[in-house]
């Protein structure tokens, strides 16, 4: 079975979990969501520090996203840097950060942090492939360095291919991400653009189209947005 699933060409755009090469008996089942249920801690939502940065398209996506997404500028910089780091393969990783609640609006709202780029992994020019040794290390190093963090979502690039989530990308964050709040990041570095793709309130999902972010900005308020398909608001 697992050569099967080693062998076997990954449709353009996607990532896949598969066994270890360990292991040739079974295909492990490893869950990257949350195995218990958590209740988001209430805070307040940080719009006062925050700059608005939408997509083009994003007026005419149906329905309320579950959550809203603010990203610290040093975490953009770090899945932007992953992402320029191999420009003629996909690579990819996981969102650090927190899950929380507004005490007055109850809007929900990730902020991601950090982010870990995924090792031991197999990739391509239009395909990436999480191993078991990959899951395991990433999670291994969040319980070691980001005990008190939350897992609110994965990324990946698309070199030349646009920002989308194929039929496989939705698939894994489906299945692997279940949660409402859960997000997925897709980079493409060549043209300088990104996006996240975020569930509905009721747990549907674009896979064409996406949403942008709230920089959380500096003392000074300076941007470090780069992406050339977002427009911002102020």
């Amino acid at each position: 079975m697992q050569n099967d699933l080693m062998q076997k060409k990954p449709p353009p755009g996607h990532i896949v979990p598969v066994p270890s090469r360990e292991n040739t008996r079974s295909v492990p089942k490893i869950r990257l969501a949350p195995q218990e249920e958590l209740v988001p801690r209430s805070t307040r939502i940080p719009f006062r520090r925050a700059r608005r940065w939408r997509s083009q398209g994003e007026e005419n996506l149906y329905g309320v996203p579950a959550v809203s997404v603010f990203v610290t500028q040093a975490a953009y910089w770090r899945f932007n840097a992953h992402a320029q780091s191999d420009l003629q393969n996909e690579v990819g990783g996981w969102l650090i950060g927190k899950w929380r609640l507004d005490k007055q609006s109850g809007e929900q709202f990730v902020v991601i942090e950090t982010i870990l780029p995924a090792l031991y992994t197999q990739q391509g020019s239009a395909y990436l492939t999480f191993t078991q040794e990959s899951q395991v290390a990433l999670h291994n190093h969040i319980q070691t360095y980001y005990p008190d963090k939350e897992l609110v979502g994965w990324f990946h690039t698309h070199p030349r291919m646009g920002v989308f989530l194929s039929e496989y990308d939705n698939f894994l964050h489906r299945n692997f991400f279940p949660e409402l709040w859960q997000v997925a990041l897709v980079i493409e570095p060549h043209g300088g653009s990104g996006g996240f793709f975020i569930r509905q309130s009721d747990g549907t999902l674009e896979t064409r189209r996406y949403y942008g972010f709230y920089e959380l900005l500096n003392w000074r308020r300076h941007s470090v947005v780069q992406w050339r398909n977002l427009l911002s608001e102020e």
